[in-house]
């Protein structure tokens, strides 16, 4: 009898969950200084704890509050390791010159759909409204993340806007499963052995939204959705390898029909995760696109 997803959900996240997160020694930055503190908000969901990356002081700082940008890290919503996102929070802290949020949002099977969703959203919104107690200017806000955090990013975009609360000045949509719906076997990598495979994708979707009627919620797969207009300007990263390429091509291009400012990068040669795990040129190009959109959206 084969393991339920969950079950096996709970094997990835033990036996998996550090190779998973591993980042090439090559991308982490070590260059920059790490300086870090801890908080945790209040979330519908449960409290959520997350790690603040600040800026460097310049010697021309001015007592202006810093812009803030809200980063989710990756896992297929099952691997719970937001320091896997430690060298790219880093590196946007000291490059955009923001306040850097590192979410740890609950993962399933333990937490399954709205759980991560809901603190997503709940964390931002506090970030948006708490930021002179807390050293950053929550009015030039940015949100995005990584994979399953670009979900949740695209997500927390949407409901941002349909409840009229805060406006990110950009998302960040790196790598994003975009179409819960879609059976993985039929998204499809140029290359013989892409990272992921159809049996990890349904493990990860299994588990994450276990009733397959809630997997066209626009929530969980933003790229069904046809309503898209109004949503902040976006930074859409695909790779060329990636499984997930075509749902993020034409989440880009939806966008920018909607009338929504875009901007579209494929990588070229590069699987899924290529910001973590490489190769390191293309890395560090896509994550000083990151830092060099977000300077100029944050910038007053």
């Amino acid at each position: 009898m084969p393991f339920s997803p969950g079950i096996q959900a709970r094997g990835i996240q033990l036996l998996l969950g550090g190779v998973m997160s591993r980042v090439h020694k090559d991308l982490r930055f070590t260059d920059i200084p790490k300086s870090t503190e801890s908080l945790q908000v209040e979330t519908g969901a449960g409290p959520v704890t997350c790690t603040v990356y600040r800026p460097p002081a310049t010697t021309d700082s001015t007592d202006a509050l810093a812009p803030v940008y809200v980063n989710f890290h990756g896992g297929g919503f099952v691997v719970a390791r937001p320091e896997q996102d430690d060298h790219i929070c880093r590196y946007i802290a000291a490059k955009a010159g923001c306040v850097v949020i590192n979410v740890d949002y609950a993962v399933s099977p333990q937490r399954r759909f709205p759980t991560a969703v809901t603190q997503a959203y709940d964390v931002t919104a506090w970030v948006a409204e708490n930021g002179p107690a807390n050293g950053w200017d929550g009015s030039r806000l940015a949100v995005g993340g990584h994979s399953a955090g670009a979900s949740l990013t695209a997500a927390v975009c949407r409901t941002a806007r349909d409840r009229g609360t805060f406006t990110p000045r950009l998302q960040i949509i790196d790598s994003a499963p975009l179409d819960q719906v879609a059976d993985p076997a039929g998204k499809h990598s140029p290359i013989a052995k892409p990272l992921l495979t159809p049996h990890l994708m349904r493990v990860f979707t299994a588990a994450y939204v276990p009733d397959s009627a809630d997997r066209a919620n626009p929530l969980v797969s933003p790229g069904l959705a046809d309503d898209l207009a109004g949503l902040p300007p976006a930074l859409v990263i695909t790779a060329e390898n990636d499984r997930l390429r075509d749902e993020g091509d034409a989440y880009a291009k939806a966008l920018d029909a909607a009338g929504v400012p875009v901007t579209h990068r494929v990588f070229e040669g590069v699987d899924h995760y290529f910001t973590h795990t490489g190769p390191v040129p293309a890395g560090k190009e896509a994550i000083e696109l990151m830092a060099a959109t977000l300077r100029t959206a944050l910038s007053t």
